[in-house]
């Protein structure tokens, strides 16, 4: 199962309808509209440059405009009622754009050609990409269930519930696809029946390693409505991309997030829609996080190089300092920051800053006070790792001692961590590992009311607050 080929499939297949659904509706333009007595001498009178760029440029409109909507995302998870709404809705969106920017300054008799024009291009941008999509995603389904593409599934829970849901999956025929990897026991687990069928891959904390090592495609919760105990400490440890997260029915009432039947006539289970943002509003973030921090970079040119002379002539050392922090999905990264402390100011093991810090050197404190030091990290957005707001990242060392306390903490791993958050806006900095998980609540809030608007706030008031001088 190559996830990158079925895309490559949908692609070509989309951008080749679309050329061909521009192209005749050019020449439907040039033929029908403009000319109500079809002269098809006036083919030659068409300008071919126009023509030839409308060709290129409009296929790559409409990919793009798929890609932002989410269309690509869950490529192998396809349906055909779903794929039609979804094709429609976009085409109308992309057509009515389309009409606004290329065709309102189109010369017509009266206002009735340009329903007519519309209507016309929606139709053919509408066939000619649900044919090809339909059949992609038919012979996809017919592969799914010959069992020629198979999904790694992983099974959270052990006991009767889990047996079931092995066994009803295992032998269903057709497949839905299901090859399973092992099973993850949760904590209030008394029995484990599945042991006889499947591998146990550990407990929950082990899920992550699980994940990655096994390249698990799907993950079915199936405990007891009585164990919902479990549920918080399972959900902590779920939200990675690409991979569906479904649950036996009787755990709606516990289970958090938008929460969909996946099969009326089939097993039933729950599908749970852990995406925090809608697939255009996080291609909006990105090329926000993108745009904002290029930006940065070259205006901040100038004070990075004040930076490195101050930071040269006041400590030995190096300029910037990098240290290793988790980001989204518990990958490690190295944040990037303008050293503001003694060199091996943490030989005796890691040590949160405080209020006079006498690891700080003296232009430390400026850099601090100022917030400058940080400003690097706006590289670390550039390279895909951080984000302009999220959670501020943290060190292993410190989410272990966190997620004692607070195992939610773990679902901020969902998203990327940001340079400003809501949390440094209404908390402030943490200097210990109890304000940190004071601090969480923000965070939490933050993430399940993300949306561009609540960034742009999010970052209008870290400005003021700098503005203010206070430390955020």
């Amino acid at each position: 199962m190559n996830r990158k080929i079925q895309i490559t499939k949908y692609l070509v297949s989309d951008y080749l309808a679309a050329l061909v659904a521009w192209a005749l509706f050019f020449l439907f333009r040039k033929l029908v509209v403009e000319n109500p007595i079809p002269d098809y001498s006036i083919l030659l009178l068409i300008d071919s440059k126009k023509f030839f760029e409308g060709i290129i440029l409009v296929p790559l409109f409409w990919v793009t405009l798929y890609y932002i909507s989410g269309y690509y995302r869950f490529i192998f998870r396809k349906n055909i009622p779903g794929n039609i709404t979804q094709t429609f809705k976009i085409s109308l969106f992309g057509v009515i754009i389309l009409f606004f920017t290329l065709l309102l300054d189109d010369v017509v008799k009266n206002y009735h050609s340009y329903y007519i024009t519309g209507s016309v291009l929606l139709c053919l941008q509408f066939i000619f990409t649900i044919i090809p999509r339909i059949t992609l995603t038919k012979i996809t389904i017919h592969q799914i269930h010959k069992k020629k593409i198979l999904f790694n599934t992983l099974i959270i829970g052990c006991g009767k519930e889990a047996v079931e849901i092995f066994n009803e999956l295992n032998s269903k025929r057709p497949t839905d696809g299901n090859y399973f990897i092992g099973y993850i026991k949760n904590p209030s687990a008394k029995k484990y029946d599945l042991d006889a069928s499947l591998p146990c891959m550990g407990s929950l904390e082990d899920i992550p390693e699980a994940i990655n090592k096994n390249k698990i495609d799907e993950i079915i919760i199936a405990i007891s409505p009585e164990e919902k105990n479990d549920i918080t400490e399972i959900i902590s440890w779920l939200g990675f991309p690409e991979i569906t997260v479904k649950a036996i029915p009787g755990l709606h009432n516990v289970l958090r997030g938008k929460i969909k039947i996946t099969n009326i006539m089939g097993t039933p289970l729950l599908e749970i829609a852990h995406e925090i943002l809608p697939h255009w509003q996080l291609a909006m973030k990105l090329f926000i996080d993108f745009v904002f921090s290029f930006i940065a970079v070259i205006v901040f040119s100038p004070v990075y190089l004040f930076c490195a002379i101050g930071i040269k002539l006041t400590s030995k050392g190096p300029v910037m300092y990098r240290q290793e922090r988790v980001g989204k999905n518990g990958k490690t990264f190295f944040i990037l920051k303008f050293r503001s402390m003694y060199i091996d100011a943490e030989k005796n093991g890691p040590d949160l800053s405080c209020q006079n810090d006498k690891r700080i050197t003296p232009f430390g404190k400026f850099l601090r006070k100022t917030k400058i030091d940080e400003t690097p990290n706006f590289i670390n957005v550039l390279r895909g790792e951080m984000s302009l707001v999220g959670p501020r990242p943290e060190r292993q060392f410190y989410i272990d001692q966190i997620i004692k306390l607070k195992p939610q903490y773990l679902q901020l791993q969902k998203i990327k961590p940001g340079i400003t958050s809501l949390g440094q806006v209404k908390f402030g900095y943490a200097e210990n590992v109890e304000q940190m998980t004071q601090r969480l609540r923000y965070d939490m809030l933050y993430m399940e009311n993300m949306s561009i608007y609540t960034d742009l706030v999010i970052i209008y008031y870290t400005i003021l607050l700098l503005f203010k001088g206070r430390h955020v």
